[in-house]
């Protein structure tokens, strides 16, 4: 997103040399220059400290804290001195107690008071302000209670006697000092980097029984430090997320220790056979050369594993790399490998590696793992006028894919929930997205995981706007950033989940592009690496084919425009072409029930009564609303009055931003689809900007952090179902497109065209259709629209295979247009009007009259659900009413069918399909998972309400 102390005694870190490898040749081999070998090796003095032994799933890996928790103070209540605090049996009374996360880490300042009970209700309204104080810029901190470093501390068991013993730090966010048993192992000058990883030996430190570590984090600054920030998405936390995100472990072991195993792939073009290369690290931590037996097992998730051994020999106090490799061992040459794909085109089958080293029959050290086996493409396409150089395309196991995903963000503490991703998951797929984009913000393995198992592809990369985009580095900064890029690497290279890997606005530069392809190279992490977010190149990797933005408010129409371009790095250059990196037209409305778990009444009044107001909920930069300024939701609220219709009430605002916020993400996702098979410069992908966010917001967003799905939801629901009729709204034509695994036969569309008194303009069918895998087919028919000034009609699309509805779709359209100022648009973060549609017809529409019946079944659903309710939604209206927007819901309720008070809405619940338009007549079904247990012994109740139709409740059956 663009966003235009005394030096302490320090034992040695063990040291090893980041040199070149060879890329595999199966991963994202380009035929531009976007993915080129590593240029040589950077000097010693840049020369990074790690160490290739240890990593998840390693036997001689514990995380630290696990079972005995952190103890966490500010400096300014613990005076004591590093040797005091780190000597076991050191008093922590008064200290906060402080317990792992799911990512096994202890996490940040503010996180640590509140898992102590401070500041309760810490995302409601402004409270995070009054208890805390707030920030107004990325940089330092400006909190005088965080603006002070902070004691990390916890104590731990000794390993037996004889064993070797490191201690590792998996990056901090901010830099640290560290203590091991009264004496400074490491200062702030080395512990620096929230992805760095370094390991130190702490083997002569240690004691029988009791041993602690202690670790001082110096308050975190995004612009000098190597770490992390929330760029403009949000209030930025007054912590400045100052803390550990990821696990602090120890290795234990000895004489010898197998660890950073992993595979790389060479997969044949036809995907009809794998040659795996095994690898793996053998460290010899004793003062005599040991020999074992080194065993690699390749398990598939059906048939039989192939297991290889090799006797090695490690020099005294050394690493040793070893490889089984496909010439060496003909079994790891897999015939018809097992192949992971995206979840909309076909299963996520993962293998599982197993390594150990042995001596005399005993195994000393064992890790496990799994990948999966996919190849990946990327290329320029398509260069026209608008892009010169082509855009970015992707293809995955050889299958050509538009991109259509949101940017991720986590939590605003950095507290890591499996079940939270989990959720999050089901979320997605709902929504049909494929993709995640990480920038910046790279999570625990556990995200990864499940990631992989569900099929969703992950965008990883560098963050914009602060030190990771400085371009020129002293020498501990470069190693800094090249030892990132290794740690990042060996994070992500077994993950079939992560597909690329890009920087954001900037290119780098020639040196950060050195640093980062070889630490990646020695992590044996191949990308493909794209070398932007926007239309820039650098040296190695080439031109990046990719755009950025719009970021604020456009009209649907927007989307489909492709006659614009602000040429240049192409910044908020129009609609549907090309590759856009991060992009939508702004805030989100949550619904009702999710703005009053958050927003105060005064929030609520401002919220519809002034459109100028600072929203502490988008983010911390006041009322400006043009430009890269985000505080408020003008631009969102100014088009909703002018296209539908000044408010008269909270409730009907709500409404409306519900209506708006589906119309312009459904044209969104759907133009990109359209135009995907266009020759010159095609619409090869879009990332919502963004996804989520970490905490309750008004901006960007297309799901709340309470689950909440909203009209922006349905939207892109609506857009990415797998087969699929969409109206073009640059043409006035019906698209059909098939984004699922198989081809599709028997497939019929018809479209009707009605008038807002409920009257039929036009109905016509097309005849029998097939659709290949990924195809998409335009101009299928041409419906007649109205053209008198100031009036509005609805266009009906129902795609039907063999007779069967499966894809139903309705716009409600303008016969007055949208008009944008494309000369003050076109290179600006939202549009300039020349004048807004007229979609006031609409709020004269009569009551409809609404039905609803509904029935509940226990089976498993996604993210622990286990209920799954299917609500049928019928118009009755004896006249030629249509229903419009009509929205369905499941709340906690009474055995007569009426609703509980309060916040009654199951958070669970995870909607397919809904803000539905009915004429009469007409049904539509929708279906909702949820998790029984949140009805807290309430009967469960369906509740459906639109546009023009009051609320009626029936129990959920």
């Amino acid at each position: 997103m663009r966003r235009k102390a005394t030096r302490r005694r320090q034992l040695t870190a063990v040291a090893v040399t980041l040199g070149v490898a060879v890329l595999p040749a199966w991963a994202g081999v380009l035929d531009t220059p976007a993915h080129a070998a590593p240029s040589p090796a950077v000097p010693a003095s840049t020369a990074a400290l790690t160490s290739t032994a240890a990593d998840t799933g390693s036997s001689a890996v514990t995380d630290l804290g696990a079972t005995t928790g952190w103890k966490v103070l500010t400096s300014a209540t613990a005076t004591q001195t590093g040797a005091q605090i780190s000597t076991p049996g050191f008093s922590t009374s008064g200290w906060l107690s402080v317990a792992n996360d799911d990512g096994q880490a202890p996490g940040t300042e503010i996180n640590a008071l509140l898992q102590n009970g401070g500041c309760p209700g810490v995302f409601v309204s402004a409270t995070m302000k009054t208890c805390f104080g707030q920030m107004t810029k990325v940089g330092a901190d400006t909190i005088a209670q965080f603006s002070v470093p902070w004691w990390y501390r916890t104590d731990f068991t000794a390993p037996p006697a004889g064993q070797d013993a490191k201690l590792i730090v998996n990056g901090v966010v901010g830099k640290a000092d560290v203590w091991v048993d009264g004496t400074e192992v490491a200062t702030s000058a080395t512990v620096a980097g929230a992805y760095a990883k370094r390991v130190f030996d702490v083997t002569g430190l240690l004691r029988a029984g009791t041993n602690s570590v202690a670790i001082e984090v110096y308050p975190n600054n995004p612009n000098t430090m190597l770490t992390l920030d929330n760029v403009d998405w949000t209030q930025i936390p007054p912590d400045n997320n100052t803390g550990i995100q990821f696990p602090v472990q120890l290795q234990a072991g000895g004489p010898l220790v197998a660890g950073n195993a992993h595979v790389v792939q060479n997969t044949a073009a036809d995907l009809s056979s794998a040659a795996l290369t095994v690898k793996t690290d053998v460290t010899n931590t004793s003062g005599t050369t040991q020999t074992g037996a080194v065993t690699a097992t390749v398990s598939p998730p059906s048939g039989s594993p192939v297991t290889v051994t090799q006797t090695v020999t490690v020099a005294a106090n050394t690493t040793q790399t070893v490889s089984f490799t496909p010439s060496a061992f003909a079994a790891l040459t897999i015939a018809h490998p097992q192949i992971w794909y995206p979840y909309q085109l076909g299963a996520q089958p993962l293998y599982t590696l197993t390594t150990s080293v042995a001596q005399g029959g005993t195994v000393l050290t064992t890790t496990s793992g799994t990948f999966g086996i996919r190849t990946v493409t990327s290329t320029l396409v398509g260069a026209s006028s608008l892009a010169p150089d082509g855009v970015r395309a992707f293809r995955v196991d050889n299958v050509p894919i538009v991109i259509r995903g949101g940017g991720f963000d986590p939590d605003l503490f950095l507290r890591y929930s499996s079940a939270d991703i989990a959720k999050q998951i089901a979320l997605m797929k709902g929504m049909g997205v494929n993709t995640v984009r990480l920038e910046g913000h790279f999570m625990p393995d556990d995200f990864y995981q499940q990631m992989d198992a569900a099929g969703i592809l992950v965008n990883a990369g560098f963050q914009c706007c602060d030190f990771w985009e400085t371009t020129s580095y002293g020498s501990a900064d470069a190693a800094t950033y090249q030892l990132s890029a290794q740690s990042i690497g060996q994070a992500l290279r077994d993950h079939p989940s992560v597909f690329s890997f890009q920087w954001s606005d900037n290119a780098p530069s020639s040196s950060q592009e050195s640093l980062a392809l070889q630490g990646f190279a020695a992590a044996d992490y191949s990308g493909p690496f794209i070398s932007s977010a926007e239309n820039k190149s650098s040296p190695q990797l080439g031109a990046a084919g990719e755009k950025e933005g719009p970021y604020d408010w456009v009209p649907p129409t927007y989307w489909y425009d492709t006659s614009h371009s602000g040429g240049g790095d192409l910044t908020n250059s129009g609609g549907a072409w090309g590759f856009d990196s991060e992009q939508s037209a702004g805030n989100t409305v949550p619904t009702l029930d999710s703005i009053n778990r958050f927003l105060s009444a005064a929030d609520q009044t401002a919220l519809w009564q002034s459109p100028g107001a600072n929203q502490y909920h988008t983010n911390y930069e006041g009322t400006k609303h043009t430009g890269y300024a985000f505080g408020t939701l003008y631009n969102l609220d100014t088009a909703i009055s002018s296209r539908y219709g000044a408010p008269s009430s909270l409730a009907q605002y709500v409404e409306e931003a519900q209506v708006a916020n589906y119309e312009n993400t459904r044209a969104q996702f759907e133009a990109f689809i359209a135009h995907s098979t266009a020759t010159a410069a095609p619409s090869t992908g879009t990332i919502y900007w963004q996804l989520n966010k970490g905490w309750p917001t008004l901006l960007w967003s297309l799901y709340n952090n309470d689950g909440d799905q909203a009209g922006a939801y349905f939207g892109v629901q609506a857009a990415n179902r797998p087969l699929h009729a969409l109206y073009a709204l640059d043409t006035g034509t019906v698209t059909l497109d098939n984004l699922g695994a198989t081809s599709q036969a028997g497939l019929s569309v018809e479209a009707k065209v009605y008038n807002t008194a409920g009257a039929v303009l036009d109905d016509r069918t097309s005849g029998t259709i097939t659709l290949a895998s990924q195809q998409v087919r335009t101009a299928v028919l041409t419906p007649t629209v109205p053209t008198t000034a100031n009036t509005v009609y609805f266009v009906e699309l129902v795609l039907r295979q063999n007779g069967t509805v499966v894809d139903r779709n309705v716009y409600w359209q303008p016969t007055t247009p949208d008009v944008v100022n494309w000369n003050k648009t076109i290179g600006n973060p939202q549009a300039t009007m020349k004048s807004y549609a007229n979609l006031t017809a609409l709020k004269n529409l009569p009551t409809a009259a609404i039905g609803a019946s509904a029935t509940t079944v226990s089976q498993p659903g996604p993210a622990g659900a286990d209920r799954r309710t299917t609500v049928t939604i019928t118009n009755n209206s004896s006249t030629p009413t249509v229903g419009f927007f009509l929205r369905a819901d499941i709340r906690r309720g009474t055995a007569s069918g009426g609703e509980a008070s309060g916040d009654n809405e199951l958070q669970s619940s995870i909607w397919d399909g809904n803000d539905i338009t009915l004429w009469p007549g007409e049904s539509q079904s929708v279906t909702v998972t949820w998790r029984s247990a949140d009805l807290q012994g309430a009967t469960p109740v369906v509740s459906v309400s639109g546009w023009n139709a009051p609320k009626v409740d029936v129990l959920a059956g």
